[in-house]
């Protein structure tokens, strides 16, 4: 079956969700809108940003590029998902696993990052209103997300070959719905310690770095917006920061649970449904959360469907 580092193996078999698979066709539709409507909702941020020019700006640059990767991201999951919910089509290929698990931990990564720095962007203009056009600008947010993007590549590039290399005997079956790295360790046959403590200190790099700098950020944006005369607009900006905050929750809170453990081979089972809300939910969510309350956003939004309507 193997000759050192290498293995045979050709294909894995995910697991799914083997308690309900046989409500896949019911659960089918239900992921399948979830996931059109996350699709939607992202791209609707990226095209509108992208034709409005008025939203040509640090902000929305920021999270146009946020909801293009939380787009890339659901589809690197969900429609193998939705495969194996309508059709049982379980296998995958060795190859084909591995992509899916850089691209995964890749953009999920980068997410993170991508938070911090729109945290950062949000602090500056709130905290130092009129620094913010001479501290924040386009090629400065250009220059923070190739920065991040680029760390994210060199490390995770690094970790998903170091798992590659592994030795796979036994049993092929993935306990998961996609391939995440914690599963595919759990699979080898060789000594994964090291791989497990190395996994172990890149998601506590990247989540708690990026969870600093964002609680840093929101920290010094609630102490701005206590100073605000104003009981109105300190019930508006708590309201707005509060809604933030549930996704932020959201996401850092599954992301621990899954990858923050010294040992990847614990509690896999529970690992799925955490994954399940970093997949489904939060993408979900992100793009009514972020523009529900931009008068900005919604102005746009009609603006565009005016055009479209009159070219006609």
């Amino acid at each position: 079956m193997e000759t050192g580092n290498r293995t045979s193996v050709q294909e894995f078999t995910l697991e799914g969700f083997p308690a309900v698979q046989h409500l896949g066709k019911v659960l089918f539709p239900v992921h399948l809108l979830a996931y059109l409507a996350s699709m939607t909702g992202n791209a609707v941020i990226v095209t509108i940003t992208c034709a409005d020019s008025r939203l040509q700006t640090p902000m929305y640059f920021l999270l146009s590029i946020f909801s293009f990767c939380e787009c890339c991201f659901t589809s690197t999951v969900i429609p193998k998902l939705l495969a194996i919910f309508l059709l049982g089509r379980q296998t995958i290929s060795f190859a084909a696993c591995f992509i899916q698990a850089f691209v995964f931990v890749f953009l999920g990564a980068s997410g993170f990052l991508l938070i911090a720095v729109m945290s950062l962007d949000r602090c500056v203009a709130i905290c130092r209103p009129l620094h913010y056009p001479s501290i924040m600008n386009l090629r400065t947010c250009f220059l923070l997300v190739a920065a991040c993007f680029a760390v994210c590549f060199a490390l995770i590039s690094a970790l998903v070959v170091r798992v590659s290399q592994l030795s796979f005997c036994g049993s092929h079956v993935i306990p998961h719905f996609f391939c995440d790295l914690g599963p595919l360790i759990h699979l080898s046959c060789s000594d994964t310690r090291s791989v497990e403590m190395l996994v172990f200190g890149l998601a506590l790099l990247i989540i708690l770095s990026s969870l600093l700098v964002t609680i840093t950020a929101y920290s010094n944006i609630v102490v701005t917006i206590v100073r605000l005369p104003s009981a109105r607009e300190r019930q508006k900006a708590f309201s707005t920061c509060s809604s933030h905050l549930i996704v932020l929750s959201l996401m850092y809170g599954s992301c621990v649970f899954i990858y923050m453990k010294p040992k990847q081979k614990s509690r896999l089972d529970s690992n799925r449904e955490a994954a399940l809300v970093n997949t489904v939910l939060t993408p979900l969510l992100n793009p009514v959360i972020y523009t529900l309350r931009n008068k900005q956003v919604h102005r746009a939004l009609r603006e565009t469907m005016h055009r479209m309507k009159k070219s006609r």
